[in-house]
């Protein structure tokens, strides 16, 4: 490897054999005025990496290195970078460019941005196919770049980046807080983000769960009841309870759903983050009128939403519940197939990349 022409990370070559990880050179995009070059410690394993090396979301670019909950230390930064300077510990998420001139863009919607470019496995204008945080370093445009709070721990702000993200946003944008109640559908990775956001902006909590071995953690997470949806008949006393439901789950295709809309407020949302490879229970429209519900969805969050989520879990010492691998090829094996079967407590992120990157600068 020789910085900063090539970087090397941990990439899938094949989607039929998407647990076997090579450590592999690719050249990144070429460095611009804005952007920073970041020398990473940790990266969280998200789900999207499982659905992206299985091919369960489609075809993918390969050979590809996944990972989109980056932490590292900022090692060189373009001449109009003004908000992170060298040495600096960051983080990058989900999305790593826009065109940041569009309405989405200019009204902090650049998450919505039709030219958004993902952080692995996307094209750049150049030709250059985006690869992600299971590597040596990442490449950002300083808009994705975020300054990490002193006292996040590195293992912990790293799910923070896309998991916390993706949960943050949809909440606040409901306008989750004192006098709403908030149901956390599906409490793994993500779902026990929605526990940990909501409680801390003061909604009223519940966590719904086909998994009664979580109610303790959902519990102490700040749930104020946990619903188990193993029990017959678990949605009616539930009925036009609910103002937003964020849907965490990844099995939505086997959920009966209009049980699920029926425990919703009036004009409630059903609100997706948790994106499974099969489409949606099919469902007749009369299945909204009963409640004036309505079921929507969402894609991570814009930076403000970031800058605010890291600025809450600092001042009120939020810390999600995770577990911590050796970043190998032994090691990403491990991390994605346990989250292939939901084999996590609840996120993983990999660590020691000094040692899987011995030499680099």
């Amino acid at each position: 490897m020789v910085y900063p022409d090539t970087f090397e990370g941990f990439q899938i070559e094949d989607t039929k054999k998407w647990s076997e990880f090579k450590k592999l050179e690719f050249k990144p995009k070429p460095f611009e005025d804005r952007d920073i070059d970041i020398k990473i410690d940790a990266c969280g394993v998200c789900g999207s990496d499982v659905h992206t090396i299985t091919g369960g979301w489609g075809e993918v670019p390969l050979p590809i290195c996944v990972g989109h909950e980056v932490i590292g230390k900022a090692i060189k930064v373009g001449d109009k970078v003004t908000t992170v300077k060298v040495g600096d510990r960051v983080g990058v998420g989900a999305q790593i460019a826009a065109c940041l001139e569009c309405k989405q863009c200019k009204s902090d919607n650049e998450n919505y941005c039709p030219k958004q470019i993902d952080t692995y496995g996307a094209p750049y204008p150049d030709g250059t196919i985006s690869q992600g945080g299971y590597a040596s370093h990442i490449r950002a445009h300083e808009y994705f770049t975020f300054p990490i709070p002193e006292n996040i721990p590195t293992e912990m702000a790293a799910p923070m980046m896309c998991a916390g993200l993706t949960t943050f946003s949809p909440l606040v944008r409901a306008k989750a807080g004192p006098g709403k109640k908030i149901a956390i559908l599906g409490i793994g990775g993500l779902g026990h983000f929605g526990i940990i956001w909501a409680n801390a902006l003061g909604a009223e909590v519940y966590a719904i769960s086909h998994s009664p071995d979580k109610k303790k953690d959902a519990l102490a997470l700040g749930a104020k009841e946990f619903i188990c949806t193993n029990e017959e008949k678990w949605a009616e006393p539930w009925a036009f309870t609910f103002d937003f439901i964020l849907n965490c789950a990844d099995m939505t295709h086997t959920f009966n759903l209009t049980e699920y809309m029926s425990t919703l407020a009036v004009n409630g949302e059903f609100h997706n983050v948790g994106l499974p490879d099969e489409p949606l229970p099919k469902m007749m429209a009369q299945d909204f009128a009963p409640n004036g519900s309505k079921i929507g969805g969402s894609h991570i969050g814009s930076r403000p939403e970031m800058l605010q989520m890291l600025k809450l879990a600092s001042e009120k010492n939020l810390k999600p519940i995770i577990q911590t691998l050796d970043i190998s090829e032994a090691g990403c094996k491990e991390a994605v197939e346990k989250v292939k079967v939901n084999d996590v407590r609840y996120r993983f992120t990999l660590m020691n990349f000094d040692k899987a990157f011995p030499g680099r600068e």
